[in-house]
């Protein structure tokens, strides 16, 4: 049986300044980023990327968020909804440690927990602007950290199951990375943040691709785009409504 991506809904951030999710664009609008983890099946178990946001009330407490989430958005329901119960998933792959994408680590006992090197280290002690986003902050433990003592290491491009590999691509974040994900039908890029939406791939009549306006280093940030062209991959943004559309992918 070949591989599937499903892309699951996990809630939605209301009124986001849309600058912070396209560089230097869309002065005075909002955007509603759609949160959204993915299942890929098809290999020995299925294998999870990103966990999904905290709580409405820690969203706006911590983060100053208005997170959407309906019942059956909640992680373990979207997963159920699928056949899946947390105890499946042996092995989770977070594209960074930013909040809404690993608040929910926890909730898989039996997964072990991919993330590059460079976003281990940088989690630990960001710099002051980014504190928040990795929830460091005085009185609050992380919730990657809850489950230290599974968090697996990766350098760069890692086979992670048959199919199924990370790419290494810094920006966003300093250790942000995507999965490539070999299927029957072709050859996908979950992209993380590096491309939050269809519109920062596609870019506009000024620049080829659109960074996502949150970012630590726009000159890695570039090259990483260079890795994602050079990877001849369909990508799939981490943030777009219309990602829910277009999949599964298989």
């Amino acid at each position: 049986m070949g591989l599937t991506i499903r892309a699951l809904k996990v809630g939605k951030l209301v009124g986001q300044p849309k600058p912070t999710i396209t560089y230097m664009r869309g002065w005075g609008e909002t955007y509603d980023p759609t949160l959204l983890m993915f299942l890929i099946e098809g290999a020995d178990s299925p294998i999870l990327v990103d966990t999904g946001p905290s709580t409405v009330e820690a969203a706006w407490d911590l983060h100053r968020y208005r997170l959407v989430q309906e019942e059956s958005e909640r992680p373990l329901e979207a997963l159920r909804a699928c056949g899946v119960e947390p105890e499946d998933i042996q092995i989770v792959i977070n594209t960074h440690l930013h909040w809404d994408h690993c608040s929910n680590n926890a909730l898989f006992p039996h997964a072990r927990f991919v993330v590059q090197r460079t976003e281990l280290l940088y989690a630990v002690d960001p710099l002051e602007w980014n504190r928040v986003a990795f929830e460091k902050i005085p009185g609050v433990q992380p919730h990657w950290f809850s489950t230290w003592g599974r968090i697996d290491t990766v350098d760069g491009e890692a086979t992670v199951a048959p199919g199924v590999s990370t790419v290494f691509l810094p920006g966003h974040t300093p250790g942000s990375q995507g999965v490539v994900v070999e299927a029957d039908g072709g050859r996908y890029l979950i992209a993380g943040d590096c491309v939050p939406t269809y519109e920062n791939w596609l870019g506009d009549e000024r620049a080829t691709h659109i960074p996502d306006g949150l970012y630590v280093d726009l000159n890695v940030y570039a090259e990483s785009f260079r890795t994602i062209e050079a990877l001849d991959c369909e990508v799939i943004p981490s943030h777009d409504a219309a990602v829910l559309e277009r999949g599964p992918w298989s």
